[in-house]
């Protein structure tokens, strides 16, 4: 399991690796605008925070870094373009764990996750919040599992697609209640999350970005956590464990990659800008705000944590028979 090391620790590492890089990155990186690819739409939780990485890396660099959404296939359609992007370091992906999940899940992908990716800086691990319409019977996880198994195959959940995170937060729930329900796929979090408002879906384990100013807001009801936890930002909501599903974990992870071959010393300055950033309180605040749970980690340890959730996955699909066609 990873273990995540103290930002003051993993920031001296930074400011190391930024003096042995010595002036010649640094001065000349980057000469023109970057582009940060995000596999997911407008509004969604990892777009929400990834443009925020954007912004800040822009500030920083005093170069432009231009969002380009390509959402669609949880994400593999942006994680192929990157992986087959020129290796100058100009391409970034902005990625979560619904792309370990595709590599854990499906060998025929177009790319290859470990070997035509680059794992570069760690930003967030953030729960997800499992929330219902406010109109919805179900108070509690424990009403929302009874409903469920008075009425199999009758409710339903969302998603920002198959294979997502958010998606496969649902297919544990399922598998961990023992109920059944329909999974309706949505090109983005921000429009599962409407229809869940709008009473089309009965729940969403929303990506807290996207839930939790909602549930803050009153426009949906919250009924837990899916981190081990309590989540800070919102401690009156149980954890999925607390809530009687004793096994249930699991959390959003959110970073940046590159394409495999881009050079140690643009990669190392890429990862160490993106440490920089978290460090920044303004850029804290910011991150915060929506929702996301800031996670730094370096290029070895968001290699691991990449890795080790590859495997993870490729334990758990087979062993819950979640189907991910």
């Amino acid at each position: 399991m990873i273990t995540f090391k103290p930002l003051s620790s993993l920031l001296c590492t930074a400011l190391l690796f930024a003096t042995a890089l010595g002036t010649s990155v640094a001065a000349t990186f980057p000469e023109k605008p970057v582009k940060m690819v995000i596999g997911y739409g407008p509004g969604s939780s990892t777009d929400l925070v990834g443009r925020l990485i954007a912004q800040g890396l822009s500030e920083l660099w005093k170069q432009p870094v231009v969002v380009d959404n390509r959402p669609g296939a949880a994400g593999n359609i942006a994680a192929d373009a990157v992986a087959k992007s020129a290796t100058d370091g100009y391409t970034l992906l902005f990625a979560q764990n619904g792309l370990a999940i595709s590599v854990a899940a499906k060998p025929n992908l177009p790319f290859n996750g470990q070997k035509d990716l680059l794992a570069v800086a760690g930003v967030a691990a953030t729960p997800h919040i499992l929330v219902v319409s406010p109109s919805s019977p179900a108070k509690t996880v424990a009403d929302l599992i009874a409903l469920a198994k008075a009425q199999p195959n009758k409710l339903n959940f969302g998603s920002s697609g198959i294979g997502n995170s958010d998606h496969m937060a649902g297919e544990l729930f399922k598998v961990l209640a023992g109920v059944e329900a329909l999974h309706i796929p949505y090109k983005s979090g921000s429009l599962a999350a409407t229809d869940v408002i709008g009473g089309q879906l009965d729940f969403y384990f929303a990506g807290m970005p996207v839930g939790l100013p909602l549930y803050k807001g009153g426009r949906m009801r919250a009924l837990a956590v899916t981190s081990a936890a309590r989540y800070a930002g919102a401690a009156e909501l149980p954890t999925m464990k607390e809530a009687g599903l004793a096994d249930y974990e699991m959390t959003l992870w959110q970073g940046v990659f590159l394409p495999s071959g881009v050079s140690k010393e643009i990669a190392d300055f890429i990862g160490t800008s993106v440490l920089k950033l978290l460090d920044d309180p303004a850029m804290r605040e910011r991150l915060t705000k929506a929702g996301a749970q800031i996670t730094p980690l370096n290029r070895a340890g968001f290699t691991e944590l990449y890795v080790g959730d590859i495997a993870r996955w490729k334990v758990i699909i087979p062993a819950a028979k979640i189907k991910l066609e």
